[in-house]
Order: C-alpha cells, then sequence, then structure tokens
C-alpha cells in the first residue's frame, strides 16, 4: 500500500474512533435516530476501507478480517439503539471501541507501505544519469519504480515549437518502459519524481513537453529530486571566477524548484550552494515560502546546503559498472576495429560539441576535416568512433541553417567512406568503455573518460593535425 493510502486508512480509523464518542453522547441524550445515522456511517466507512484493502493487498488480507468482526459489533450496537429504551451507553461505547482496537493496530502493524518512484528522462542517451537509481529501486522489493519516457520538442528561433520527439522505444531491453499517456500524475501522486532535464522554458534550442516542467511537477509528488544529465569539470569553490563562470548552470528551474539536487562531488555542491546562496538573494519568488524573503544569508546557505546534495553522478556509476566484454559491438563497427589478423586496433573516441560549432562555425568544419583525413591515413592501426553531441542537429539547424547543410554534408561523406565509426545510437556509455582514449572538445563526456581511466586529448581548432 502506499504511504498516502495508508495514511487515508489510518485518517479512516481515527474519524470512526471519533464518531464512537458522538455515538455515546446521542444514546446518553435519548437522540437515538442521531446514533443510528452515525452507526450506519460507522458501518458504511468500515465496508469501504475493507473493500480498498483487499482491492490492494489482495483476497482475505488480516485487516478486513479484523474490519468483518468490527462491522459485526456495529451491527449489533445498531440493534440494540433501534430498541430506543434500557441503552448503555457506556457499553456500546466499549465494544465499539474493543472492536476498533484489532483494526488500528492491523492497520498499523500489518501493512507495510510501499513507495512508488517515477523516472522521468526524456532523450534515451541521457538514461545513464538516472540508470544506477532506477536500478536500486526496481531492486528494492518495497518499492515499485516506472520509467517514463517523455516528450520533447525542437524550438524555432522565435521560441514556438516545432517537431515533437518521443524515444520510448530506444532505451535497454532490461528498462520496462510506461507511457506517459497511461500514466495519471494526480491519481497515482507518486512519493517521488526524478528528473535530469532542468530547464522547463528556458532552453532555447528544445524543451520537454510543458506538463512536465519542474515547477509543475511539484503538484504531483512529495518529493521532485533533479539529477543534472552532464558531468562537469571540477572547480575549486574557492576560485571565484570559476565559481562565476558555473552560474548558468545552476540557476535553472530544476534546482530551483527540485526538493533535493544530487550533483556529482562535494567540491561541486559547494559551488551549487555558494551560486545559489547568492542568487537567491535577488531571486525569491520559485521557493514558494520555503525560503523567506527575509531570510540572511546564513539562512539561505543553510536552506541550499540542505537541499543539494554531493552524492555523485549516475552516469559514472553505469561507465565503472560496464565491462567491455559485455558489449553488443555491431557488426560495421567490429569490420572498423579489427584488424586482419583478429586484434583490436586502439579505438579513438571523437567527440564534437554544439558549443564548438556555434563559436567557430567554418573554422570547426575545417578542423573536422582534417581530423578525419589523419585519422582516415592511419586506419589501419586507429579506430575512429565519431559521437557528435546529441543535440546538435536541433541546435545547429535551429540557430544556423546554412552551417548545418555544411555540418550534415560531412556526416554524410563520413559515413559513406565507412573507414570509421559513426555513434549516434542512445548508450554513450559503451562509446566511453569501447575506447582506449578521448579526442575532441571539452564536453562532460571528458570527465566521464577520465574516471574511465581513458586518456584525454582535447582539439584545438586552430592546429591542424600531422
Amino acid at each position: 500500500m502506499r504511504k498516502t493510502q495508508k495514511n487515508q486508512a489510518e485518517n479512516i480509523v481515527r474519524l470512526l474512533s471519533h464518531v464512537h464518542s458522538g455515538i455515546k453522547r446521542a444514546i446518553e441524550q435519548g437522540q437515538y435516530e442521531s446514533a443510528m445515522e452515525l452507526l450506519s456511517q460507522c458501518q458504511e466507512s468500515a465496508i469501504d476501507l475493507g473493500e480498498t484493502i483487499e482491492e490492494i493487498e489482495g483476497k482475505g488480507f488480516v485487516t478486513v478480517s479484523f474490519l468483518e468482526n468490527y462491522c459485526e459489533v456495529v451491527y449489533q450496537c445498531y440493534a440494540l439503539v433501534n430498541q430506543m429504551q434500557g441503552i448503555n451507553a457506556g457499553k456500546v461505547y466499549k465494544n465499539l471501541k474493543k472492536a476498533l482496537v484489532p483494526v488500528e493496530n492491523s492497520v498499523k502493524n500489518d501493512i507495510n507501505v510501499r513507495r512508488e518512484v517515477v523516472f522521468l528522462p526524456y532523450k534515451a542517451s541521457m538514461w545513464d544519469s538516472l540508470e544506477s537509481i532506477w536500478k536500486a529501486a526496481d531492486e528494492d522489493p518495497t518499492c515499485d519504480a516506472y520509467v517514463i519516457p517523455i516528450p520533447y520538442f525542437d524550438k524555432n528561433p522565435d521560441g514556438s515549437f516545432r517537431e515533437m520527439h518521443y524515444e520510448g522505444e530506444q532505451y535497454p531491453a532490461y528498462v520496462p518502459v510506461t507511457s506517459y499517456e497511461e500514466y495519471n500524475f494526480e491519481e497515482r501522486h507518486p512519493d517521488m519524481i526524478f528528473i535530469h532535464n532542468p530547464y522547463d522554458e528556458c532552453n532555447y534550442v528544445t524543451s520537454v513537453h510543458p506538463f512536465f516542467y519542474s515547477k509543475n511537477l511539484k503538484r504531483f509528488t512529495d518529493k521532485l529530486v533533479y539529477i543534472p544529465y552532464f558531468i562537469l569539470g571540477e572547480v575549486d569553490p574557492e576560485n571565484k571566477e570559476a565559481v562565476k563562470g558555473m552560474a548558468h548552470f545552476c540557476t535553472v528551474p530544476g534546482v530551483l524548484y527540485a526538493d533535493k539536487v544530487i550533483v556529482q562531488s562535494e567540491k561541486m555542491r559547494q559551488v551549487y550552494v555558494d551560486v545559489m546562496t547568492e542568487f537567491s538573494a535577488q531571486e525569491l519568488t520559485y521557493s514558494e515560502g520555503a525560503l523567506s524573503e527575509k531570510a540572511g544569508e546564513a539562512g539561505r546557505r543553510k536552506y541550499w546546503e540542505e537541499k543539494i546534495l554531493g552524492l555523485g553522478s549516475p552516469k559514472v556509476d553505469k561507465v565503472l559498472n560496464t565491462r567491455k566484454e559485455d558489449l553488443e559491438i555491431p557488426g560495421e563497427w567490429l569490420r572498423v576495429i579489427e584488424k586482419p589478423d583478429g586484434s583490436w586496433k586502439k579505438i579513438v573516441f571523437y567527440n564534437t560539441s554544439v558549443t564548438a560549432l556555434l563559436e567557430h562555425g567554418e573554422k570547426m568544419l575545417l578542423k573536422m576535416r582534417d581530423v578525419f583525413r589523419v585519422f582516415e591515413k592511419n586506419r589501419d592501426e586507429v579506430a575512429l568512433l565519431w559521437r557528435p553531441h546529441p543535440l546538435i542537429r536541433a541546435t545547429i539547424e535551429s540557430m544556423r541553417p546554412k552551417l548545418w547543410e555544411e555540418y550534415e554534408g560531412i556526416v554524410e561523406e563520413y559515413k559513406a567512406a565507412g573507414w570509421g565509426i559513426y555513434d549516434d545510437t542512445a548508450d554513450v556509455d559503451r562509446a566511453v568503455v569501447l575506447s582506449d582514449g578521448y579526442y575532441g572538445d571539452g564536453s562532460s563526456v571528458v570527465w566521464l573518460c577520465q574516471e574511465a581511466g581513458k586518456m584525454i586529448m582535447i582539439q584545438n581548432v586552430d592546429c591542424c593535425l600531422n
């Protein structure tokens, strides 16, 4: 039984106890009709409660038998009051109380609470930021865990929505997926909701469906938890300039509206706390009373210290728990990776980011062509695994359509040549585990590769390779 359902059951039992006192007073005052009406209400409430418990806990559940006995006592008291004379109010009250005590104890001790936890990923490639927590919830016998991929939209330059995307079919086979159209959030009111998209309406390129904005989800759960889908390079909390540069990752709706925020490390937690302590001195409307406008710096800091936890990123858990021998490697990848004698070439994970393309434009395209030239030249010894950021298309097509046409041409040329791997799947962890080293733009994948012990080299758009 869910916590809210058990609370309701306990409230009904308490209400029955209060009604017993009303029945006693009515009998003492000779108001027999009122007493019988109250007894009828007790009977109906007990029957409804028994049916609810039986529906949730199963037929023949122990609490139901105590409720049946209580209903029998209520019926006997009703028949006695119906005589309308010679009735001992104290005895009626005592009999009702005696019959209700086993019900109260059984509801409290025999009914176990089950938590309902919902995970709301939007892009399948970002599922690794939630997976290890979902696995723990799924393995907990007292927890019902639901993975509900949610739809998202590309945006036009004016902020309006373009086409809708839904990636529910792209999740691993071992992850049971529930349709967002079939789960009624208002009725079920899950105990916890986990999200990894923090932007609500503030992202210029994409948006999850507005129903799943963090400020709306708070209405449907006891605890909203935000875990970033990305990993950032560690920042020294004492470096004020570096902390200032992190502000745009922290001051987002998901951080503001969530009840708990889980970040990658204690150092990163301190960065978030510092940024949000300062930010909340000016911006308080999101807090819905949780943080008073009169709160001083110490009060604001305490609020954020309690809210933000540096427990680590599930993305790291996924990479460290994935073994190379367990990976499913497509045949076309193996044809690139294997040498004629069956041994493997060194595999380089080449990552290109949205930021680099927007910042450098044509120069970045020239850099990419140069990278491909060099790796094609050395393809007998090194296999290139190119995995562009999954939001490149939505971003560049919307903000720089001409650049997108040229970039798309490079993609098609690379794929047609067949000497390298092009990875646009949802599984970034496979690329990290499979590769021997990382080359490319600075991104959250860098820190992930570092945690996995991979060699790292950041590309410089102004330098050509030999």
